[in-house]
């Protein structure tokens, strides 16, 4: 029992709540897990983590934080805001949508070819923010659908499972989501009588499987969504921490105002900032004819949940966008040449240390992702919390099961390794301790 429990008596029912009568999501298995992991991580802290998924500390300088909000004040200033303006701008509750709008939008034409109105932007308390709002706006009914790849991020079906949304999976194959079976998920949900409404999809470099949506599936997904009128919430992070040049979002390809597009300075700027934002320029009419952004809708959401994003963290964020002239790819240029040659490295070091004919024979294979942070290895044995537990306590390494990552049953047989939060020599250590743990558990299974 927990300390702060002892002596507590079972005949005081005021003092306790019944977890049963608390919303399901709280017991929700991917809650757990996600803590099972952080506990793991705390309990054995020598060993090597391939776990976060987060940007490497070397390249942040606590100093420029101070420049990046200077640099935007200045711009106040320049923009003919007066001293009062700027204190107003910087210590009250900020405009509910966002106050850095324009030099978001800024950096969308600079950077991906998306040319939208600031007023279709909604700056978010992170990426994570904007799938809620974007998903209790979109689900209005307990027939209304969210389709999802599987394996999948844990943020939108974690917040798909507060906002009870009903999910449908459909699997990822070894090249990513198919559109042949997307479309068969559709019409099956249709035939039963639900509405799909939206597509989540993270066409680069996926979290957690590493894939890249290509060019002709981008093309195809569009056609889909258009054909069936649903729309895509496209989510990014990864496109601007990873070498070379990506294939265009899906919202810049968008013509119909089929995609929501999410984004997040987290992973490019600092995560620290909790700064995201939605694209949200789909048309909204109400009964009477009158007509709004979706963006708009989203704000009336927010301000119900965050209010609005910290104006210090919005100052930051803009700061540097403005010193790249909106460019994350300049900014961004020597940390996605990082990533890249962390990845190399990793997947350089898996072949050396479990070649070609040795992971046949083990039946190990893993992806060879372009960019991104994430890589996914399939093994012969059940990679669950007692493998987790014992890789970290008797080899000192420490991953995580891609069965987290699946709505439903699946990936029981697969892992994931993050490269990112790594240094040259960590993945070297770390990658010989990983392949002595596969095959230790290999020859037992």
């Amino acid at each position: 029992m927990p300390e702060f429990l002892a002596g507590t008596s079972p005949a005081a029912p005021t003092s306790l709540l019944r977890k049963a009568d608390l919303h399901a999501s709280v017991s929700d298995p991917v809650l757990d897990t996600m803590n099972f992991l952080n506990e793991v991580t705390h309990r054995y802290p020598d060993a090597i983590s391939f776990a976060p998924g987060r940007p490497y500390d070397g390249f942040f300088d606590s100093e420029q934080i101070f420049t990046h909000i200077r640099r935007y004040l200045d711009h106040l200033v320049e923009q003919g805001a007066s001293v009062e303006d700027v204190r107003t701008a910087m210590y009250q509750y900020g405009p509910t949508a966002g106050q850095i709008r324009e030099i978001i939008g800024d950096s969308l034409r600079a950077d991906e070819n998306t040319d939208v109105p600031a007023e279709s932007v909604v700056v978010t308390v992170g990426a994570q923010e904007a799938m809620l709002l974007v998903l209790r706006a979109l689900i209005s009914g307990p027939d209304d659908v969210l389709l999802v790849a599987s394996p999948c991020y844990v943020g939108i079906t974690g917040a798909a499972r507060l906002l009870d949304v009903r999910l449908r999976a459909v699997e990822e194959r070894e090249d990513g989501l198919s559109c042949t079976d997307l479309e068969k998920a559709i019409v099956e949900e249709q035939a039963l009588g639900r509405r799909p409404k939206a597509c989540y999809v993270v066409p680069d470099h996926s979290n957690p499987s590493g894939t890249t949506m290509s060019a002709r599936t981008r093309a195809e997904l569009l056609e889909l969504a258009t054909r069936h009128d649903i729309l895509i919430i496209e989510d990014s992070p990864y496109r601007r921490v990873s070498p070379g040049s990506p294939l265009p979002t899906l919202k810049s390809l968008d013509r119909d105002r089929r995609v929501v597009h999410l984004g997040s300075f987290s992973k490019t700027i600092f995560p620290g900032a909790r700064v995201g934002f939605a694209v949200a320029d789909q048309l909204v009419v109400d009964e009477a004819g009158r007509t709004t952004l979706l963006a708009d809708e989203l704000a009336k959401i927010k301000s119900m949940v965050t209010v609005n994003t910290s104006s210090l963290s919005q100052a930051a964020v803009a700061g540097a966008l403005l010193a790249a002239e909106g460019r994350v790819s300049q900014l961004n240029a020597r940390a996605a040449a990082y990533y890249g040659d962390a990845l190399k490295a990793t997947l350089r070091s898996l072949d050396a240390h479990l070649p070609a004919r040795r992971r046949e024979a083990l039946g190990v294979r893993w992806n060879e992702p372009t960019g991104g942070f994430f890589l996914t290895v399939h093994v012969p044995f059940r990679a669950d919390n007692p493998a987790l537990t014992r890789s970290a306590q008797e080899f000192g390494v420490i991953w995580t099961p891609m069965s987290y990552f699946y709505p439903e049953e699946g990936g029981h047989h697969a892992i994931r390794l993050s490269t990112s939060y790594l240094t040259p020599m960590e993945i070297d250590e770390g990658t010989a301790r990983f392949a002595h743990f596969v095959e230790s558990e290999s020859k037992s299974s």
